[in-house]
């Protein structure tokens, strides 16, 4: 497995080693061992998978308090992951880092607790998996504008596909900062 730092410190790329041949492919997405060696959590405590169609939008979201990091990969087809450090007093706040991920490429993404993140879909179905470091709490499920210009996120959709809770998310400027994670 190949790590690769991004522009935005805690946001982390994954290559892993894809074995392959005429029948199909083989890679570890998680490796207890060699996580711990890439510098990266091994204590993740539930996984999701979402299934959605081209176009669809999910995000920018985050947990507050019981902030989530999340290791994210794609099972069929390809979206386009975002991270934003949104952490109230850190030197990056705002700054954002986006990648595609595909079933082809198999790139996995490292989104660090305290990070909004989405992602939005390129192909026409994408089945994507999100390894958690925190359980859900619906009571501390929050969101960011996909849109907030604040991050000038250049997400390859115009007029994306969204929930009624993303359409009418707040802009993070709107959120007092003790709602926010704090950088430690």
């Amino acid at each position: 497995m190949k790590r690769i730092d991004t522009p935005v410190a805690g946001i982390v790329l994954l290559e892993p080693t894809v074995h392959g041949d005429a029948r199909g492919h083989f890679f570890e997405a998680f490796h207890r061992d060699r996580f711990a060696e890439l510098g990266l959590p091994t204590d993740f405590v539930q996984t999701n998978v979402s299934r959605s169609q081209r176009g669809v939008l999910r995000g920018l979201h985050f947990q507050q308090p019981k902030a989530q990091g999340k290791l994210v990969y794609v099972l069929e087809g390809a979206v386009y992951d975002v991270g934003v450090d949104i952490r109230h007093g850190s030197p990056q706040a705002g700054r954002w880092f986006g990648a595609e991920l595909s079933a082809d490429n198999h790139r996995m993404m490292y989104i660090p607790p305290g990070f909004a993140h989405g992602f939005v879909v390129l192909s026409d179905y994408a089945t994507f998996v999100y390894q958690c470091t925190e359980t859900y709490e619906r009571s501390c499920d929050r969101g960011i504008a996909w849109n907030d210009p604040d991050f000038d996120v250049r997400w390859p959709v115009e007029a994306p596909l969204l929930s009624d809770k993303d359409a009418r998310a707040p802009r993070w400027r709107d959120l007092a900062p003790e709602s926010l994670p704090e950088y430690a």
